[in-house]
């Protein structure tokens, strides 16, 4: 996996060198629309396949979002290619103020509950004091009601606790392609085995490349640092496409993860995308 991260940040750097490229070559149009603005639509909906991205619903603004995991699509045709079995988040997230957002989700992963609040801290610009990127800062805590969070474990109910804490920073290089890094700190009161540190440091990466004005490619990679989680788990790849529906964006995908939230799906995904271990998944955002 570590050859695989390697892969993604060489293929987030040619993609950067790529935009930078382009932005010479957008035409006049485009920069006077932009000139001297707060820079909008950096990522479409407020997650990337997986992970939060930098968008907040506006102020009074309500998100209802449903997120499905299937199985393995090797499962085959008795199990309709992974369709019969699924995690389901379904969440609610709002615009306290343009700038915070608070949320509210139920997983079938362990029968967790998150609860998060989005602050943005900076929003990119080209106005006089120049903003290169934007940055918000993302707090999470999550509560397992499963009866036993990891079964060959007893627990207390402040083991069913845990918590992220993540910075998001973006940049939008133009009208077509947006990158976003993710350093995530997660703790666990209680981690699956005594290989699996309880605190955890993670970088992510992830993107999106617009084809048309309501069609994307995205991708996002979770490394979490060495020694921090066992052998049993590997780091979360995904690869995906959002459509936009006006007041729907649509996202389907394929992932390695079956946990819908951080402190699930980067630390604990066991499947491998080098022993096809691949699920077909779609997000599901209504804006009201």
């Amino acid at each position: 996996m570590r050859n695989l991260l390697l892969i993604i940040v060489l293929v987030s750097l040619q993609i950067n060198v790529f935009a930078q490229s382009l932005e010479e070559l957008v035409d006049e149009t485009y920069k006077d629309s932009t000139e001297n603005k707060e820079t909008f639509a950096t990522f479409k909906s407020v997650r990337l396949i997986n992970s939060h991205t930098i968008k907040n619903p506006a102020k009074n603004e309500f998100n209802f979002l449903i997120q499905h995991r299937f199985g393995y699509l090797t499962e085959g045709f008795s199990e309709m290619f992974g369709l019969d079995d699924a995690n389901l988040r379904i969440g609610f997230e709002y615009g306290l103020f343009d700038k915070l957002a608070l949320g509210y989700g139920r997983s079938t992963f362990k029968k967790n509950y998150d609860i998060y609040a989005k602050y943005k801290l900076l929003s990119q610009n080209n106005q006089e004091k120049l903003i290169p990127f934007s940055m918000s800062i993302l707090g999470v805590t999550n509560i397992s009601s499963a009866k036993k969070p990891y079964a060959s474990q007893d627990f207390l109910f402040t083991h069913r606790l845990s918590y992220t804490l993540q910075v998001l920073i973006a940049r939008k290089f133009n009208n077509a392609i947006s990158i976003q890094l993710m350093p995530t700190y997660i703790h666990r009161n209680l981690s699956p085995s005594i290989n699996d540190a309880n605190d955890l440091f993670a970088i992510g990466i992830g993107g999106r490349i617009k084809f048309t004005n309501r069609l994307a490619f995205t991708y996002e990679y979770h490394y979490s640092l060495p020694d921090m989680i066992s052998e049993a788990y590997v780091n979360p790849l995904s690869l995906g496409i959002d459509i936009e529906t006006g007041g729907h964006v649509f996202q389907l995908f394929f992932t390695n993860a079956s946990a819908t939230y951080d402190a699930g799906f980067i630390p604990e995904t066991s499947s491998d995308w080098l022993n096809n271990e691949i699920r077909f998944g779609f997000n599901l955002l209504r804006t009201f």
